[in-house]
């Protein structure tokens, strides 16, 4: 990890080849969040090599995971579940962002360490558009102090979710009014993690408010 006093160092593996799919511009989200990242004083990567990058992220203080899901496992999963656990274990910092949770079918820790997964037949999300954005947490650093806002994105709803998490973001689904958490932090072992089911498209990113939530996530996560 970076030495004490050094720039915290990040690498984003963004979606592309078999974690590609035809509804995320992975290329674009991954562009405004290592935008993001500098903005909070992290210098940060992309790398589209998912496979290669996930199996050895490198000694970086932060991984960004924005990739879609597979659709099936191969050889490649076990060498980046050695990757991705070795880098948690080590303490790094984690941010999962939107599509990431339909992903890493070979990784059986992955629900374990995202705190919450995308069920198949189970969770969905309203037609994109239009986004009300709740925060329910206003003493966690990643949000205290701003306000519920909108943008335009994709809701997810109906997430397994595991009760061990922090919420500190949910939408209020319309026809039963069940809200459902859109953002949150966890702990695996020694590694902070931070799940932002937000960011279906460069759009999302034109937010105030979910701009300053990630650089707020980057800085908690490299602290």
């Amino acid at each position: 990890m970076t030495g004490s006093g050094a720039a915290a160092r990040a690498v984003i593996v963004s979606g592309a080849g078999r974690y590609a799919d035809p509804w995320h511009p992975f290329a674009e989200t991954s562009a405004r969040l290592a935008e993001l990242l500098g903005e909070a004083g992290i210098a940060a990567e992309v790398d589209d090599d998912v496979d290669g990058r996930l199996a050895d992220p490198g000694d970086v203080d932060l991984l960004v995971v924005n990739i879609g899901n597979p659709g099936d496992t191969a050889p490649a999963d076990e060498a980046a579940r050695r990757g991705l656990l070795g880098h948690l274990e080590r303490g790094g910092g984690l941010l999962a962002v939107h599509a990431a949770a339909t992903s890493l079918p070979g990784v059986p820790e992955w629900e374990a360490i995202l705190g919450g997964i995308w069920v198949r037949g189970t969770t969905h999300h309203p037609p994109y558009g239009p986004a009300q954005i709740h925060l329910c947490d206003d003493q966690h650093p990643i949000t205290a102090g701003l306000r519920d806002f909108e943008l335009a994105d994709e809701r997810y709803t109906a997430m397994r979710v595991s009760g061990e998490v922090r919420v500190l973001a949910d939408h209020e689904l319309e026809d039963d009014r069940s809200r459902h958490p859109l953002l949150w932090t966890h702990r695996y072992g020694p590694a902070r993690i931070v799940y932002d089911a937000l960011g279906h498209d460069a759009a999302s990113y034109d937010s105030a408010e979910h701009r300053e939530i990630v650089r707020r996530a980057a800085r908690w996560l490299t602290a």
